[in-house]
């Protein structure tokens, strides 16, 4: 399932962790296992922050691809379910689909 990943990271408890790379290096090594379709990394609401979207192959998956964020970056961790432009649009038809057999 394509699902974005959204990591906030604490800006004073942070530092020490951009000053020897802990941060290069998790989120590198999560961009590594999730082979993510896009990466972004900016502030928000004055946290770090990165989002990632990936394909989420099995709910088990998911304490491997938290647990290392929480343990070595103290981060908030949200991931939501989301559709590209391709996904809405078949979501739409099946939708009108479904509209249409029941007014039936």
């Amino acid at each position: 399932m394509r699902t974005l990943l959204k990591v906030t990271m604490p800006v004073g408890a942070g530092a020490p962790n951009v000053k020897d790379g802990t941060i290069e290096r998790v989120l590198g090594e999560t961009a590594n296992r999730l082979r993510p379709e896009a990466a972004y990394f900016y502030p928000e609401n004055g946290h770090r922050t990165a989002i990632m979207v990936f394909d989420l192959k099995s709910p088990s998956d998911l304490p491997t691809i938290t647990e290392p964020l929480f343990t070595e970056l103290n981060a908030s961790v949200e991931m939501f379910p989301v559709m590209n432009a391709e996904d809405l649009k078949k979501g739409l038809a099946a939708y009108q689909e479904q509209n249409a057999a029941l007014r039936h």
